[in-house]
């Protein structure tokens, strides 16, 4: 029999189980529309660590609002740089400005992994969006090895996966801990990622960077170049903004409300009121759960502003519910693993979305 960490196919691939298990015995097992954390019973000694440490084992605490803004980087190459407003590149540089440790994600070897930054230049990695799931095996000990050595450090990742960091470290190492949570859509399995690639005959391993958005054009670029045409929309972000290509976990997120498991919540200022210049620019969505995140803000050098929060709220849906699953979904997957090329079947269900790509 087939043991699991967590409800089958209801894994999000936090992968703290992981991290916390001294004998190797779990691994993540990949079916593209899923993703399940396998415990080998071969190794297992029924410790339940595992169990103790994933989120989908229990409660998780979500707090309230104390403070929202919206705004952007005073350095106009900071915003320009940014996929939004440059929130996160400017408070994690700050943070390593004044002795603390920034973990969050970067694209290396072919993989989307979490690394320990204490310069700007090793922050600046973690700049733009990510749309598929990151692996941030192995971050959970180095943060708490740092928090043990009484060391601040700031997390910055999706609520799932702050939700295992601050399982991973307990409340007795909490208080040296920021945590920054993204405002996610969902995620599709890097599995897929890799597959789309494959497609257009790009081995993921020889990449050197991938870029998935520019301020409000999302765009895949491959080592600075478009997969297909700059005018076209690529299959994989036509999935991916149609919430078709996630995996099975993100459509029962219980992170997608407007309570919050960080700190501090960002995303882009979706709706914002302000100019269409400003907007072009990028605008950030700050939100501030507790007392610590105030404390981050201060003194920080961006630029905010008042926002109205249910305004914001409706227009990032994923703070009031998590994306309802489409009903192509299983049509599309089952497709993928028939064999069938990503842009066929994308082009299948959605042929007239094409047609009108190719007349712009």
């Amino acid at each position: 029999m087939v043991k699991y960490v967590c409800k089958i196919d209801m894994c999000s691939g936090c992968k703290a189980c992981i991290d916390t298990c001294k004998m190797n015995a779990i691994y993540i097992k990949d079916m593209l529309d899923s993703l399940n954390a396998v415990i080998d019973t071969e190794k297992c000694i029924n410790c339940k660590q595992c169990y103790k440490v994933c989120p989908n084992n229990g409660t998780v605490e979500l707090k309230e609002q104390l403070s929202w803004y919206q705004g952007w980087a005073q350095s106009e190459d900071e915003r320009k740089n940014s996929s939004s407003g440059g929130f996160a590149t400017i408070l994690a540089k700050k943070f390593v400005k004044d002795g603390g440790s920034v973990a969050s994600c970067t694209f290396e070897q072919g993989d989307f992994v979490f690394k320990i930054a204490k310069t700007d230049k090793e922050i600046e990695c973690f700049r733009g969006s990510k749309y598929v799931k990151s692996n941030p095996q192995g971050i959970y000990r180095k943060i708490k090895q740092l928090l043990e050595e009484r060391e601040n450090v700031l997390f910055i990742g999706l609520p799932c996966q702050v939700a295992a960091v601050k399982k991973f470290v307990g409340a007795q190492l909490e208080d040296n801990l920021y945590t920054v949570d993204l405002i996610c859509h969902g995620t599709p399995s890097k599995k897929l990622f890799d597959t789309y690639l494959e497609d257009y005959h790009i081995e993921i391993s020889e990449v050197k960077n991938v870029s998935f958005r520019e301020k409000n054009s999302f765009l895949l670029k491959i080592d600075d170049k478009p997969v297909i045409h700059y005018k076209i929309q690529d299959e994989y972000l036509t999935t991916f903004l149609l919430g078709l290509n996630y995996t099975g976990n993100c459509y029962n997120c219980k992170y997608a409300i407007n309570t919050r498991v960080g700190d501090i919540t960002i995303g882009d200022s979706w709706g914002s009121e302000l100019s269409i210049e400003e907007i072009n620019k990028g605008i950030s969505l700050i939100l501030c759960q507790t007392e610590k995140g105030k404390a981050l803000l201060e003194r920080l050098p961006f630029h905010l502003e008042s926002v109205d929060l249910k305004k914001a709220r409706n227009n990032n849906r994923q703070l009031n519910h998590p994306t309802i699953m489409p009903k192509e979904r299983e049509y599309f997957f089952k497709q993928i693993k028939k064999g069938k090329k990503y842009s066929y079947v994308v082009a299948r269900l959605y042929p007239k979305a094409f047609v009108n790509f190719f007349n712009t």
